[in-house]
């Protein structure tokens, strides 16, 4: 045992010793307060060997280095084929593992892993036993079908390409799942030419949600490297409080680029060959932003992602992460209703709802409500609850108010104005305490319940015991525990707790009280 681990340290030394001789070679350049620490379980990180500071330059890395569709040798293929994005950069990433030593990228490629454990990349059973009850269960089960098509339409009739004869063992579905695993957790924006791409160095500093210490940009504009909601690159703290509310709910379908920019290199694995006039050769940086003192880790930041998004992107979860989020289903939240109304009943307070203009957020084909790490239930959820309860009359009224109503809130605030005798526009800015009635706190804690009957019998307790014995190395029963048992658990619970106190504490009552009074 120690045996096998002290020659896998070995093979990774040797791996890292021959991609800091391979960066030199190509021009990239990294401070020497940068130490790369070797890890067989969690995989290389980068470390402080000094204090940083803030500003401090701490890698610089030609773009022509970069792994991407324009300085790949199967560019002219690709660019004829009319590939862009995730297609054809998992052409090029392929391409080029095809050659072996002979590849430019030879000494950055044997440093990757063969694929990240990203969750498409998982058996159906694993899928089924380690993601049930999450919202990633139906969305994984959709990823894998979807990329299969891709392969099958768009590279598998590469194979038979000209001038260039592509080595089929390279190119099956297995080869392609792994390239898009790669890019999915690895890959950058460069720029408008490049597109994005593998940056080999900038993709070996970690995560750490909301704890960026190094940032990667371009000294030749003032673009830099960030995301948004339909990208699946590195992002960083200021892409945008998009990311933290925003989850995708398949991969992203790669689309072809029906005219290439720029003109056909004249092929080969050359990168010199692949230069055409007007490439932008400017370098990328790894810039400071903000101190890190010796002898600890060094973070990048993919975003403000919960832990579903984690997984599902990068496959990883975080403990302790504060944006997490737990998605109630709409056929969840009518599942709930049905078990007390009619089914006729249900449609017609739905229906309702959704005249006044409310929706939850969409994915693809299913509309879900979010719940954040704190227990605050989306608005649009609390009023779908609260116009399901409602008596009759106040039902009947509130549908006759729709006409005359200036705004989808206005509608609601006026019931609510005149249920608890306030104002209207009092109401209006209490219109979120105004719903948490008992009714509705008490609707929260049923849907919290059957979220939890999702994942099994077992208690948190439990649940905490056995991801102590569950070692790092099964990273999917790992992260997958952390995700389904844990954190969603502990959401779910805070709502329910945070409902409730406010409901014990008569917050409501008190504000209506005062403002009557």
């Amino acid at each position: 045992m120690a045996s096998s681990y002290i020659k896998s340290l070995y093979v990774l030394f040797r791996r890292v010793r021959a991609f800091k001789r391979w960066m030199k070679s190509q021009g990239i350049e990294y401070s020497d307060a940068l130490h790369f620490k070797d890890e067989t379980e969690q995989g290389i990180s980068v470390m402080a060997l000094c204090d940083l500071k803030e500003g401090d330059v701490v890698a610089t890395v030609p773009k022509n280095a970069c792994l991407t569709v324009k300085t790949s040798g199967a560019r002219e293929i690709i660019e004829a084929a009319g590939l862009g994005g995730y297609l054809g950069l998992s052409v090029a990433i392929m391409y080029e593992r095809s050659l072996g030593q002979d590849s430019p990228w030879s000494g950055y490629l044997q440093l990757l892993p063969d694929h990240e454990s990203l969750p498409f990349l998982w058996s159906l059973d694993e899928v089924d036993s380690l993601l049930s009850g999450t919202e990633l269960h139906k969305t994984v089960k959709q990823d894998k079908p979807l990329m299969y098509e891709d392969w099958k339409e768009s590279i598998l009739p590469l194979l038979d390409s000209t001038p260039l004869k592509f080595k089929s063992e390279y190119f099956d579905v297995e080869e392609y799942f792994a390239a898009k695993s790669l890019i999915a957790s690895r890959s950058f924006e460069i720029d408008d030419y490049h597109g994005f791409g593998m940056v080999p160095l900038a993709d070996l500093f970690n995560h750490k949600t909301g704890a960026e210490d190094v940032h990667f940009t371009s000294t030749s504009s003032d673009h830099e490297s960030h995301s948004d909601a339909d990208d699946n690159y590195y992002v960083h703290a200021d892409a945008g409080d998009d990311e933290i509310s925003t989850e995708k709910s398949q991969l992203d379908r790669e689309e072809s680029s029906a005219s290439p920019n720029g003109t056909n290199s004249s092929g080969g694995s050359d990168l010199e060959s692949s230069s055409v006039s007007g490439e932008d050769h400017t370098v990328l940086q790894m810039i400071m932003v903000k101190d890190v003192a010796v002898g600890v880790e060094v973070f990048n930041t993919y975003g403000l992602l919960g832990n579903a998004a984690l997984l599902h992107r990068y496959g990883f979860t975080e403990p302790d992460n504060s944006y997490d989020i737990v998605n109630i289903d709409l056929e969840l939240v009518l599942q709930w209703s049905s078990s007390l109304f009619s089914s006729r009943y249900s449609r017609a307070r739905l229906s309702l709802w959704k005249r006044l203009g409310y929706s939850g957020s969409d994915s693809q084909d299913a509309e879900y409500f979010e719940i954040t790490s704190d227990g605050d239930p989306q608005s649009e959820l609390l009023i779908l609850l609260y116009i399901m309860l409602l008596p009759e009359d106040a039902y009947r009224k509130l549908d006759l108010t729709i006409s005359t109503a200036g705004s989808q809130d206005e509608a609601i605030c006026v019931c609510l104005s005149e249920k608890n005798n306030i104002p209207l526009e009092k109401a209006t800015e209490m219109i979120k305490e105004l719903l948490l009635t008992e009714s509705v706190c008490k609707a929260l804690h049923s849907l919290a319940d059957l979220r939890d009957s999702y994942y099994g019998l077992n208690s948190k307790k439990d649940d905490i015991e056995f991801l102590r014995s569950c070692s790092i190395r099964d990273r999917k029963l790992y992260h997958s525990l952390v995700l389904r048992k844990l954190r969603e658990k502990e959401i779910e619970e805070e709502l329910d707790r945070l409902k409730q106190i406010r409901l014990r504490e008569g917050i409501l009552e008190l504000a209506v009280e005062e403002l009557n009074g």
